[in-house]
Protein backbone atom coordinates (compact mmCIF):
# COMPACT_ATOMS: atom_id res chain seq x y z
CA UNK A 1 0.00 0.00 0.00
CA UNK A 2 1.75 3.41 -0.72
CA UNK A 3 2.46 5.81 1.99
CA UNK A 4 1.95 9.36 1.40
CA UNK A 5 4.16 12.30 3.42
CA UNK A 6 1.37 14.22 3.27
CA UNK A 7 -0.85 12.06 5.66
CA UNK A 8 2.03 12.74 8.71
CA UNK A 9 1.04 15.93 8.99
CA UNK A 10 -2.26 15.79 9.69
CA UNK A 11 -3.67 15.60 12.95
CA UNK A 12 -4.89 11.89 12.59
CA UNK A 13 -8.39 10.62 13.85
CA UNK A 14 -9.17 7.46 15.47
CA UNK A 15 -11.32 4.81 14.25
CA UNK A 16 -11.36 2.69 17.30
CA UNK A 17 -14.14 -0.09 17.44
CA UNK A 18 -17.26 2.56 16.90
CA UNK A 19 -18.64 4.13 13.64
CA UNK A 20 -17.62 7.56 12.49
CA UNK A 21 -19.91 10.46 11.29
CA UNK A 22 -19.00 11.50 8.10
CA UNK A 23 -20.31 14.96 6.66
CA UNK A 24 -20.69 15.33 2.71
CA UNK A 25 -20.61 19.60 2.06
CA UNK A 26 -22.96 19.64 -0.84
CA UNK A 27 -23.91 23.26 -2.73
CA UNK A 28 -27.22 24.40 -1.10
CA UNK A 29 -29.21 23.70 -4.55
CA UNK A 30 -27.97 20.38 -4.52
CA UNK A 31 -30.76 19.91 -1.61
CA UNK A 32 -32.81 18.17 -4.43
CA UNK A 33 -30.56 16.79 -6.42
CA UNK A 34 -30.10 13.16 -7.46
CA UNK A 35 -26.89 12.52 -5.46
CA UNK A 36 -26.36 9.12 -7.45
CA UNK A 37 -25.30 11.26 -10.27
CA UNK A 38 -22.08 11.44 -8.51
CA UNK A 39 -19.50 8.54 -7.19
CA UNK A 40 -19.51 9.94 -3.44
CA UNK A 41 -22.92 8.57 -3.12
CA UNK A 42 -21.97 5.06 -3.97
CA UNK A 43 -19.37 5.60 -1.64
CA UNK A 44 -21.77 6.61 1.16
CA UNK A 45 -23.45 3.61 0.59
CA UNK A 46 -20.16 1.45 1.73
CA UNK A 47 -19.83 3.97 4.37
CA UNK A 48 -22.97 3.16 5.63
CA UNK A 49 -22.58 -0.49 5.44
CA UNK A 50 -19.67 -0.44 6.91
CA UNK A 51 -21.23 1.27 10.19
CA UNK A 52 -20.52 4.93 9.90
CA UNK A 53 -22.93 7.38 9.66
CA UNK A 54 -23.29 9.90 6.60
CA UNK A 55 -24.53 12.75 6.89
CA UNK A 56 -25.41 15.03 3.35
CA UNK A 57 -24.80 18.93 4.35
CA UNK A 58 -26.49 21.46 1.87
CA UNK A 59 -25.04 24.69 2.09
CA UNK A 60 -23.51 26.65 4.68
CA UNK A 61 -25.93 27.93 7.04
CA UNK A 62 -26.41 24.96 9.36
CA UNK A 63 -23.37 22.91 10.73
CA UNK A 64 -23.82 19.48 11.06
CA UNK A 65 -21.08 17.87 13.77
CA UNK A 66 -18.70 15.16 12.46
CA UNK A 67 -15.62 13.21 12.57
CA UNK A 68 -14.98 14.29 9.30
CA UNK A 69 -16.02 16.16 6.53
CA UNK A 70 -15.57 15.90 2.60
CA UNK A 71 -16.08 19.06 0.43
CA UNK A 72 -18.24 18.47 -2.39
CA UNK A 73 -18.78 21.80 -3.96
CA UNK A 74 -19.86 20.77 -7.89
CA UNK A 75 -18.49 23.88 -9.06
CA UNK A 76 -14.93 24.62 -10.67
CA UNK A 77 -14.45 27.86 -8.83
CA UNK A 78 -15.71 26.85 -4.60
CA UNK A 79 -17.18 30.19 -2.91
CA UNK A 80 -14.81 31.00 -0.21
CA UNK A 81 -18.14 30.44 2.29
CA UNK A 82 -17.97 26.86 1.82
CA UNK A 83 -14.10 26.64 2.01
CA UNK A 84 -14.38 28.39 5.21
CA UNK A 85 -16.91 26.50 6.30
CA UNK A 86 -15.20 22.79 5.89
CA UNK A 87 -12.90 24.62 8.06
CA UNK A 88 -15.42 24.19 11.34
CA UNK A 89 -14.69 20.35 10.91
CA UNK A 90 -11.75 18.65 12.82
CA UNK A 91 -10.57 17.24 9.44
CA UNK A 92 -12.44 18.28 6.18
CA UNK A 93 -10.96 16.49 2.55
CA UNK A 94 -10.01 18.88 -0.04
CA UNK A 95 -10.41 21.50 2.15
CA UNK A 96 -8.15 23.83 0.36
CA UNK A 97 -9.26 22.82 -3.27
CA UNK A 98 -10.91 25.91 -4.52
CA UNK A 99 -10.63 26.37 -8.56
CA UNK A 100 -9.99 23.49 -10.92
CA UNK A 101 -10.31 25.83 -13.71
CA UNK A 102 -8.50 24.62 -17.01
CA UNK A 103 -6.39 28.60 -17.09
CA UNK A 104 -5.39 27.62 -13.44
CA UNK A 105 -4.26 23.62 -13.66
CA UNK A 106 -3.31 23.59 -17.43
CA UNK A 107 0.65 23.91 -18.12
CA UNK A 108 -0.25 23.48 -21.94
CA UNK A 109 -2.39 26.87 -22.33
CA UNK A 110 -1.39 28.97 -25.73
CA UNK A 111 -2.52 32.37 -26.47
CA UNK A 112 -2.77 33.79 -29.59
CA UNK A 113 0.45 35.46 -31.38
CA UNK A 114 2.24 32.77 -29.51
CA UNK A 115 4.84 30.71 -31.39
CA UNK A 116 3.67 27.80 -31.15
CA UNK A 117 3.04 25.97 -34.42
CA UNK A 118 1.22 22.66 -33.55
CA UNK A 119 -2.34 21.36 -33.21
CA UNK A 120 -4.31 22.57 -30.86
CA UNK A 121 -7.69 21.78 -28.73
CA UNK A 122 -10.39 24.21 -28.03
CA UNK A 123 -11.64 23.76 -24.67
CA UNK A 124 -14.00 25.14 -22.13
CA UNK A 125 -12.11 27.37 -18.82
CA UNK A 126 -14.78 25.10 -16.30
CA UNK A 127 -15.15 21.85 -15.64
CA UNK A 128 -16.98 19.87 -18.09
CA UNK A 129 -18.40 22.66 -20.38
CA UNK A 130 -19.21 24.59 -17.79
CA UNK A 131 -22.35 21.97 -17.13
CA UNK A 132 -22.13 22.17 -13.06
CA UNK A 133 -22.37 26.03 -13.00
CA UNK A 134 -25.80 26.32 -15.43
CA UNK A 135 -27.19 23.19 -13.57
CA UNK A 136 -26.47 25.20 -9.81
CA UNK A 137 -27.89 28.20 -11.40
CA UNK A 138 -31.54 28.04 -12.13
CA UNK A 139 -31.89 30.82 -13.56
CA UNK A 140 -29.38 30.65 -16.25
CA UNK A 141 -29.84 29.53 -19.69
CA UNK A 142 -29.01 25.61 -20.14
CA UNK A 143 -26.99 26.38 -23.22
CA UNK A 144 -23.97 27.65 -22.81
CA UNK A 145 -23.27 30.93 -24.91
CA UNK A 146 -19.41 29.05 -26.23
CA UNK A 147 -21.10 26.83 -27.55
CA UNK A 148 -19.60 23.88 -25.35
CA UNK A 149 -21.78 22.19 -23.57
CA UNK A 150 -19.53 19.42 -22.68
CA UNK A 151 -16.40 18.21 -23.50
CA UNK A 152 -17.58 16.34 -26.95
CA UNK A 153 -17.66 20.31 -28.03
CA UNK A 154 -14.26 20.33 -27.91
CA UNK A 155 -12.54 20.71 -31.14
CA UNK A 156 -9.04 20.79 -32.53
CA UNK A 157 -7.51 22.65 -35.02
CA UNK A 158 -4.28 22.29 -36.89
CA UNK A 159 -2.73 25.73 -35.26
CA UNK A 160 -3.28 28.58 -33.76
CA UNK A 161 -3.96 30.61 -36.92
CA UNK A 162 -6.81 28.59 -37.46
CA UNK A 163 -8.53 28.93 -34.08
CA UNK A 164 -11.24 31.47 -34.93
CA UNK A 165 -11.11 34.77 -33.39
CA UNK A 166 -14.25 34.98 -31.32
CA UNK A 167 -12.26 32.19 -29.43
CA UNK A 168 -9.64 34.53 -28.17
CA UNK A 169 -12.32 37.03 -26.89
CA UNK A 170 -14.13 34.52 -24.86
CA UNK A 171 -13.29 34.32 -21.58
CA UNK A 172 -15.06 30.84 -21.20
CA UNK A 173 -12.76 29.29 -23.15
CA UNK A 174 -9.19 28.13 -23.59
CA UNK A 175 -6.59 26.73 -26.15
CA UNK A 176 -4.29 24.49 -25.24
CA UNK A 177 -1.61 22.15 -26.89
CA UNK A 178 -3.34 19.54 -28.15
CA UNK A 179 -0.86 16.41 -26.98
CA UNK A 180 -2.55 13.03 -27.67
CA UNK A 181 -1.59 9.93 -26.45
CA UNK A 182 -2.02 7.24 -28.79
CA UNK A 183 -2.17 2.98 -28.76
CA UNK A 184 -1.92 2.41 -32.61
CA UNK A 185 -4.74 4.29 -34.49
CA UNK A 186 -6.53 4.98 -31.35
CA UNK A 187 -6.72 7.85 -28.73
CA UNK A 188 -6.21 7.22 -25.39
CA UNK A 189 -6.30 8.72 -21.58
CA UNK A 190 -5.39 7.79 -18.28
CA UNK A 191 -8.29 8.04 -15.46
CA UNK A 192 -6.41 7.71 -12.18
CA UNK A 193 -9.21 7.63 -8.92
CA UNK A 194 -8.54 8.08 -6.03
CA UNK A 195 -9.53 8.59 -2.16
CA UNK A 196 -6.98 8.81 0.59
CA UNK A 197 -4.59 5.63 0.09
CA UNK A 198 -6.92 4.00 -2.33
CA UNK A 199 -6.75 4.29 -6.01
CA UNK A 200 -6.96 2.70 -9.21
CA UNK A 201 -6.46 3.57 -12.75
CA UNK A 202 -7.84 3.05 -16.01
CA UNK A 203 -6.50 3.71 -19.81
CA UNK A 204 -9.58 4.02 -22.50
CA UNK A 205 -9.18 4.10 -25.89
CA UNK A 206 -11.12 5.45 -28.64
CA UNK A 207 -11.32 6.83 -32.70
CA UNK A 208 -12.44 10.67 -30.78
CA UNK A 209 -9.78 12.76 -29.95
CA UNK A 210 -11.62 13.45 -27.02
CA UNK A 211 -11.93 9.55 -25.16
CA UNK A 212 -14.70 9.66 -22.30
CA UNK A 213 -16.86 6.98 -21.44
CA UNK A 214 -19.45 7.62 -24.14
CA UNK A 215 -16.72 7.20 -26.83
CA UNK A 216 -14.20 4.75 -25.49
CA UNK A 217 -13.82 1.24 -27.61
CA UNK A 218 -12.05 -0.61 -24.78
CA UNK A 219 -10.55 0.28 -21.54
CA UNK A 220 -7.47 -1.94 -19.84
CA UNK A 221 -6.52 -1.22 -15.86
CA UNK A 222 -3.08 0.41 -15.42
CA UNK A 223 -0.67 2.03 -12.47
CA UNK A 224 -1.36 5.52 -12.23
CA UNK A 225 2.02 7.38 -13.21
CA UNK A 226 3.88 8.48 -10.15
CA UNK A 227 4.22 11.92 -11.53
CA UNK A 228 0.76 12.12 -11.50
CA UNK A 229 0.81 10.58 -7.74
CA UNK A 230 2.92 13.20 -6.88
CA UNK A 231 0.82 16.05 -8.72
CA UNK A 232 -2.28 15.02 -6.97
CA UNK A 233 -0.61 15.66 -3.52
CA UNK A 234 0.98 18.86 -4.58
CA UNK A 235 -2.54 20.28 -5.51
CA UNK A 236 -3.81 19.06 -2.43
CA UNK A 237 -6.58 16.46 -3.22
CA UNK A 238 -7.47 13.43 -0.97
CA UNK A 239 -10.61 12.70 -3.37
CA UNK A 240 -11.02 12.95 -6.78
CA UNK A 241 -9.75 11.74 -10.78
CA UNK A 242 -7.30 12.83 -12.86
CA UNK A 243 -7.50 12.76 -16.16
CA UNK A 244 -3.79 12.74 -18.18
CA UNK A 245 -2.01 11.50 -21.04
CA UNK A 246 1.17 10.37 -22.02
CA UNK A 247 2.84 12.52 -24.51
CA UNK A 248 6.36 11.28 -25.69
CA UNK A 249 6.97 10.13 -22.23
CA UNK A 250 5.55 12.92 -19.96
CA UNK A 251 2.36 12.33 -18.02
CA UNK A 252 0.03 15.38 -19.23
CA UNK A 253 -2.54 16.46 -16.43
CA UNK A 254 -5.63 17.42 -18.88
CA UNK A 255 -8.53 17.46 -16.20
CA UNK A 256 -8.52 17.47 -12.37
CA UNK A 257 -11.78 16.79 -10.91
CA UNK A 258 -12.76 16.84 -7.27
CA UNK A 259 -16.67 15.65 -7.30
CA UNK A 260 -16.35 12.53 -9.65
CA UNK A 261 -19.51 11.76 -11.42
CA UNK A 262 -21.07 8.26 -12.16
CA UNK A 263 -20.48 7.30 -15.43
CA UNK A 264 -22.53 4.24 -14.83
CA UNK A 265 -25.11 4.01 -12.25
CA UNK A 266 -24.52 -0.19 -12.53
CA UNK A 267 -23.47 -2.58 -9.69
CA UNK A 268 -21.87 -5.15 -11.25
CA UNK A 269 -19.38 -6.94 -9.20
CA UNK A 270 -16.55 -4.89 -10.87
CA UNK A 271 -17.42 -1.28 -10.86
CA UNK A 272 -18.29 -1.65 -7.22
CA UNK A 273 -15.39 -4.06 -6.27
CA UNK A 274 -13.49 -0.67 -7.31
CA UNK A 275 -15.94 1.83 -5.24
CA UNK A 276 -15.42 -0.20 -2.38
CA UNK A 277 -11.83 -0.34 -2.22
CA UNK A 278 -11.47 3.22 -3.10
CA UNK A 279 -14.21 3.68 0.01
CA UNK A 280 -11.67 2.55 2.07
CA UNK A 281 -9.33 4.93 1.45
CA UNK A 282 -11.20 7.21 3.81
CA UNK A 283 -10.13 4.76 6.78
CA UNK A 284 -6.70 6.07 6.23
CA UNK A 285 -7.60 8.70 7.91
CA UNK A 286 -9.33 6.87 10.92
CA UNK A 287 -6.13 6.10 12.83
CA UNK A 288 -4.80 6.68 15.66
CA UNK A 289 -2.89 10.22 16.28
CA UNK A 290 0.31 10.27 15.96
CA UNK A 291 3.28 12.53 17.03
CA UNK A 292 5.45 12.35 13.95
Amino acid sequence: MPQFPFFSKMKWLWSGTSGKTIAILMHENDRKADLFQWVIAYLAEIWEADGHRVKFVFGVNKFVPADLAILHVDLSVVPDEYIEFGRRYPLTLNGEVNDIRKSVISTNLVRSGNTYSGPVMVKSDLNYGGFPERRLNRFQDPGSASGIDSPLDYRVFDNLHAVPEAVWNSPELVVEKFLPEFDGDLYCIRNYLFLGDQMNCMRRFSKHPVVNGKTQTGKEEIEPHPEIVELRHKLGFDYGKFDYVIHNGQAILLDANKTVGAVTRSKSSPIQEQRRMRATGLYSYFAREQTH
